[in-house]
């Protein structure tokens, strides 16, 4: 997988594996990384932030390694021009064949390193988009190998990447909250929605020290935080005090709940549920002494919480932030409150301060908040009397000075920029900057990943497939609600960990994992469910003259017969699920995609079925079969049982 940035943590060089891609459209070029020989551009859409919408050119380069010496031939189905070229020798050329692999000669890999380069040309209408796939001779077509991909970095790679971490760095931080620019809001960064946590009641929710400290010096608290220093100078801590009373004023009607004791058996049910959940995948472990700039600490729970509120936090963490990084895990009021009676044992034992109630000092916070730009990312029904200059008004000049100096002046905001990303926002102001208001799906789902830090877990943990195939496996339909967390049932409900839900950026995160890997982001509607071919595939999935496949698989409410504990996904959610394309590939031959999986090679090298009598042995009808039988869903009738 490829990983580009690392959120608010400063600019990281990309890792090595990946191809170099260079973009073009309208004069203007923009180079970057991408994972695979995958690509989807939706009609009139940019290929790029950096480029114009419109035809583009897409040239990639790098190198190809494998292993052994061999034979390979090359495929691709695509909408558009493409041209393949291994070690200087053009082997594959395809024009617009978008349901039909276009099948290349084949060509001989050297062990080891091999050049690769393909052009691409999008079509003068429609979609553009290609997915090529390679077949070592005598074996079966799959996608390259993500780890055999590699590239070497070059200028224009570093300047691509360091434009892209400014054009980040703008909506992370919430620049155009203050710095506003027309019309970027429509059709534009899907982050420009980004919020912060309401005022509303936020005196009910946290503590007044708290929230004094954190306004003094935000990243003294947490490394990765995008509030800024708002106050400099002698002034600062009263400044920041007169702040926090205010805010500490605005609370809600409800009582606050009385101190708990705290049992030693809701503690280690805790401890349990924090580690089943893998909360440490972004958060070290309370009482484990490590140093993790991608781990958020915990032992300020208690002093940052008031009383009862971490537990209402957990069960719904966007309800004050709906771009909350916190995920909703769906707990139950019970799991809440033993989680935060964990986490509130191991935590630092804030000092008793009483918070001010002196109404000058709140009227003089109340000003603050008014008049220090609180208000452009804070929500709250209060009159905003902050103003700045607004994006096009701010010239090249201007991006070393204010918020961006090394050392910021008296009245501006400090977000302790490192030198790098103060080279990045500088590049960035060099550009056009219209990239703020191109949406590219391939590029948002880049971004997400590392930020969500999907593969915390991913290819880490039972239950979470490896990150690099979930674009090419799962529907977006299905990716989106499941992100979201809207589904109403557990695929794998012998598993105790749970998926995050992460509501805000689910729809467009699950559509730019399929564009990222050359599929639509909304999966095309497929001819009428051929009906005798899903009484063949009902056959087939029993253990009547069958695959035996309800022995590990249930069909609706009929169970899997044999296996219980840890039985496969019911095939009632298959159809819904899965790409047609990865749903093939995975039935033929599922140990070369995962290694460890339970599920049975059936097909032959030659892709032959077991069942010679059924549909003549042929492979890709048995298959079809299935799928047709599947489709079905909730109304696939049972199979037979007996004969």
């Amino acid at each position: 997988m490829v990983f580009l940035t690392i959120g608010n943590q400063g600019w990281a060089e990309p890792s090595n594996n990946g191809l170099a891609v260079t973009f073009s459209s309208s004069g203007k070029s923009d180079t970057r990384i991408l994972p695979n020989l995958w690509l989807f551009v939706p009609a009139g859409k940019a290929s790029s932030p950096f480029v114009p919408a419109g035809e583009f050119t897409a040239h990639y380069q790098g190198h190809i390694i494998v292993d052994l010496r061999g034979d390979y031939t090359f495929q691709a189905e695509l909408q558009g021009v493409l041209s393949l070229d291994i070690n200087g020798a053009t082997v594959l050329e395809a024009t617009n064949s978008p349901t039909q692999p276009v099948i290349g000669k084949m060509v001989r890999l050297n062990k080891g390193t091999n050049s690769i380069s393909a052009k691409f040309k999008s079509p003068d209408n429609g979609d553009a988009f290609f997915r090529v796939e390679w077949t070592p001779k005598g074996d079966q077509n799959t996608p390259i190998p993500l780890t055999s991909l590699t590239y070497e970095i070059t200028p224009e790679i570093s300047s691509g990447q360091r434009l892209l971490r400014g054009r980040e760095l703008m909506v992370e931080n919430r620049c155009l909250k203050c710095h506003t620019s027309a019309g970027t809001e429509s059709g534009g960064m899907v982050e420009l929605a980004y919020d912060a946590p309401s005022f509303d009641g936020i005196g009910s929710r946290r503590n007044f020290a708290w929230m004094r400290d954190w306004i003094i010096a935000p990243k003294k608290m947490r490394a990765s935080a995008r509030m800024p220093q708002v106050f400099h100078g002698a002034e600062a801590p009263e400044q920041a005090k007169a702040v926090a009373a205010y805010l500490s004023s605005l609370t809600t009607a409800s009582v606050a709940p009385p101190e708990k004791v705290l049992s030693a058996e809701q503690i280690e049910t805790g401890k349990t549920l924090f580690s089943n959940l893998h909360c440490d995948a972004c958060h070290i472990t309370p009482g484990v002494k490590e140093t993790d700039p991608l781990r958020n600490p915990l032992p300020h729970v208690a002093s940052k919480f008031a009383n009862g509120q971490l537990a209402n936090f957990l069960l719904q963490p966007d309800a004050n932030y709906a771009w909350s990084r916190m995920p909703k895990y769906h707990l139950k009021p019970e799991e809440a409150s033993q989680i935060a009676d964990y986490l509130l044992s191991a935590a630092t034992k804030p000092d008793a301060l009483p918070t001010p109630t002196e109404a000058a000092l709140i009227t003089q916070g109340q000003k603050l908040v008014q008049t220090t730009g609180c208000l452009n990312c804070h929500s709250l029904k209060l009159e905003n009397q902050f103003s700045t200059k607004t994006l096009v008004n701010l010239t090249n000049d201007q991006w070393k000075s204010g918020c961006v100096a090394a050392t910021p002046e008296s009245k501006a905001m400090n977000y302790n920029f490192s030198e790098s990303d103060q080279l990045a926002l500088k590049a960035f102001a060099e550009s056009d900057r219209g990239s703020l208001q191109r949406h590219v799906g391939w590029e948002f789902s880049q971004r997400q990943q590392v930020t969500l830090k999907c593969v915390q877990c991913h290819g880490k943990f039972e239950g979470f497939p490896a990150f690099e195939i979930i674009g090419g496996k799962i529907k977006p339909e299905w990716s989106a609600t499941f992100i979201a967390g809207d589904l109403s049932t557990k695929i794998r409900p012998w598993i105790e960990s749970r998926m995050p839900a992460f509501k805000k950026p689910a729809e467009a995160l699950a559509q730019g994992l399929a564009m990222q890997h050359g599929l639509p982001p909304k999966t095309p509607e497929e001819p009428a469910i051929d009906p005798e071919l899903a009484k063949i595939g009902q056959q087939m999935v029993s253990t009547v003259g069958g695959f035996s496949c309800i022995s590990c698989h249930a069909v609706n409410e009929l169970g899997a017969t044999q296996v219980f504990e840890s039985a496969g996904i019911n095939f009632a959610y298959t159809a819904a699920r899965i790409q047609k394309s990865f749903f093939h590939r995975w039935v033929r031959n599922p140990l070369s995609i995962d290694p460890s999986t339970k599920m049975p090679v059936y097909f032959s090298t030659d892709d032959k079925s077991p069942l010679a009598d059924v549909l003549d042995g042929d492979g890709p009808k048995t298959r079809e079969a299935f799928w047709n039988y599947f489709r079905l869903g909730k109304k696939m009738p049972p199979p037979p049982l007996q004969p």
